[in-house]
């Protein structure tokens, strides 16, 4: 398939592309080869409706969240709603869940944002049973639920896998999860956290290796490197200026090239912080290049450990052609065209 990896997947919904345009896009990209299409969920579309009309519009391709958040949500709400996504495709659709941010949980749902891993952990666990077919009582220190049955459960397993940054939350995805999902790293992250997630799964006694590793990568197809840095720095200062992030890359390595634009971002110069974002890191952490170019880069991920990758497609240029710039690069990066 010209791929490194035997899964190759892309975010929706595409920058600029309507829900009710994506029908042809994802046909075509099913039949181009793509065999993965995974939501994410903050400001925009919810991360299930996308992927209700993924699973009535293709035959193949699997759906997944990435994430489906669980503060927002009750363990009822999530595993009733991945059940009925189970029962349209059946057999295709992965629920992806993670903690989100104090930003999306506290700020914008007025949920406050505790003990990210025990609410993680234990909504994990109450969802499992559910889809499961089991009638739940639990109380934990997080959650209850009394004596609930689904009437609908899932035929087969669901599998879910959790969103994960640093080694408490790596762990603990490799223990209670069927994979892992990550994101906002370079190839040559992927290793040390990789690692990290499997020990998980060994101490819990599974196979380390049936861990899946779903990794969402920025990528821009294009020749014009300067627009790209400039989309990309506003891009990495949205998400690597939060607290969760900041402290993932402090992990990584990264604190100290990191640190000027964080100081200045806090001191309210945004301008400053943009400027202050350094190309070696932008390089780093996102695609960016010819298709020839990313395709190569996105296989280092695969080289490294990441089983499907998940291309979010950060067009260029004025408002009005972003669409097109993002079916452009879903098309240059389709398995078919390699």
């Amino acid at each position: 398939s010209g791929t490194g990896s035997p899964r190759w997947g892309f975010t929706l919904p595409l920058e600029g592309v309507s829900l009710a345009e994506h029908r042809a896009v994802v046909i075509e990209a099913e039949r181009d080869g793509y065999t993965d299409a995974w939501t994410l969920e903050v400001d925009g579309a919810d991360c299930f409706t996308p992927l209700a009309l993924v699973a009535a519009w293709t035959e193949r391709m699997r759906i997944g969240t990435a994430i489906a958040n669980v503060y927002t949500r009750t363990p009822a709400v999530l595993a009733m709603t991945a059940a009925a996504l189970a029962e349209a495709a059946p057999g295709r659709f992965v629920l992806g869940l993670g903690s989100s941010s104090p930003v999306i949980v506290q700020d914008w749902s007025g949920i406050p944002f505790e003990a990210p891993l025990a609410q993680t952990r234990d909504a994990t666990l109450i969802v499992r049973e559910l889809l499961g077919g089991k009638r739940v009582t639990q109380e934990t220190e997080r959650l209850q639920i009394h004596g609930l049955r689904l009437s609908r459960p899932p035929a087969s397993p669901v599998p879910i896998h959790l969103a994960a940054l640093r080694p408490g939350m790596l762990r603990q995805a490799g223990r209670l999860g069927d994979g892992v999902i990550i994101n906002w790293l370079a190839p040559g992250d992927v290793p040390k956290v990789v690692k990290v997630a499997r020990s998980g799964s060994e101490a819990a006694g599974k196979n380390p290796d049936a861990l899946e590793v779903a990794c969402r990568i920025f990528v821009c197809v294009t020749d014009d490197i300067d627009a790209a840095r400039t989309r990309a720095r506003r891009e990495i200062a949205a998400y690597l200026t939060t607290p969760v992030y900041e402290a993932f890359h402090v992990w990584l390595g990264r604190g100290e090239a990191l640190r000027p634009m964080t100081e200045a971002w806090r001191a309210g110069d945004r301008r400053g912080a943009l400027a202050l974002i350094p190309d070696e890191v932008i390089d780093d952490l996102l695609v960016i290049g010819t298709a020839e170019q990313c395709r190569k880069r996105i296989n280092e991920y695969v080289a490294n450990g990441v089983t499907t990758p998940v291309m979010h497609f950060f067009p260029i240029g004025a408002p009005e052609s972003m669409g097109q710039g993002s079916i452009a690069a879903l098309r240059a990066l389709a398995p078919a065209r390699a």
